[in-house]
């Protein structure tokens, strides 16, 4: 089966033969190295075992790393309907374990996917990266069985996500990411890589759930509520922002959020009155 992948056309000349240009308002970096698809794709634990969903597939260059990965299953949602001529030939020669939804991942239901599990593995548009990441740690908070997440940031998003307390890209997403897994750097990829080049670097994240860490959790919304009430003043002291007994939880008030470690703001979003925020 991965013989009929490998034998089709160069993505780019299945780009030429089908019209398919990147569109910006879909934030559209494409990325044709098979190389370095394979090595995006070989890093999803235990691929071989496991169904992936993939966002963004483009004219799926990722697509068929996945696939040539040995991925049991494949969905891949794409939201632009101009890529279908080319995700349909992979389909073709995917022998059935290849699934496009077009549709907007935002608002695609994947609960049926929950009882087997399954990894997500893209590149991620960058307009909606963040967006789509966010989304995905609530769900795994809230019960969602994603096995993990291997996919491509912008390198300033990537930092932000595995940021530790004190450091300068510390804030409201690295608390939520660290609370609920374990993430990682994997590698960068230059901005030579992609089709256009964009002005940034990238970056591709790992993000492991972390069971232990998730049953801690017993009301994200509230975390949620907290850290951006903290970091959306980050300069101001806290105690200038929420009007509590800071020293019941080991503080002088005098501290600023980017201080304040995510297992110290999940007791704060424990033990605050998060509707007087």
């Amino acid at each position: 089966m991965t013989d009929k992948i490998m034998n089709l056309p160069p993505v780019s000349e299945m780009m030429r033969n089908s019209g398919l240009e990147p569109k910006k308002q879909f934030g559209q970096n494409f990325l044709f190295d098979l190389n370095l698809t394979l090595k995006i794709a070989k890093s999803v634990p235990d691929i071989e075992n496991t169904d992936v969903v993939e966002v963004g597939p483009g004219p799926g260059g990722l697509t068929r790393a996945i696939l040539m990965a040995g991925a049991k299953k494949l969905v891949a949602i794409e939201k632009d309907k101009t890529t279908e001529p080319i995700l349909s030939q992979i389909m073709d020669a995917s022998d059935g374990r290849l699934n496009v939804i077009f549709g907007d991942a935002l608002k695609t239901d994947l609960s049926d996917m929950n009882k087997s599990g399954y990894a997500i593995c893209a590149n991620l548009p960058y307009n909606v990266g963040t967006e789509l990441l966010i989304g995905w740690l609530h769900q795994i908070a809230d019960g969602a069985n994603i096995k993990s997440l291997t996919c491509m940031f912008q390198k300033e998003v990537a930092e932000r996500i595995t940021a530790d307390v004190g450091d300068k890209q510390y804030g409201r997403l690295a608390v939520l990411a660290n609370l609920i897994a374990d993430t990682k750097i994997l590698f960068d990829v230059p901005n030579t890589a992609f089709v256009p080049r964009p002005k940034v670097q990238s970056a591709v994240v790992q993000i492991i759930p972390n069971k232990n860490k998730i049953k801690q959790i017993t009301n994200i919304a509230n975390l949620e509520k907290l850290t951006a009430k903290l970091f959306g003043q980050r300069r101001k002291m806290i105690r200038g922002i929420i009007k509590t007994d800071w020293e019941k939880f080991g503080l002088t008030g005098m501290e600023r959020a980017e201080e304040i470690s995510p297992e110290l703001f999940l007791k704060i979003s424990r033990n605050i009155d998060i509707n007087l925020l």
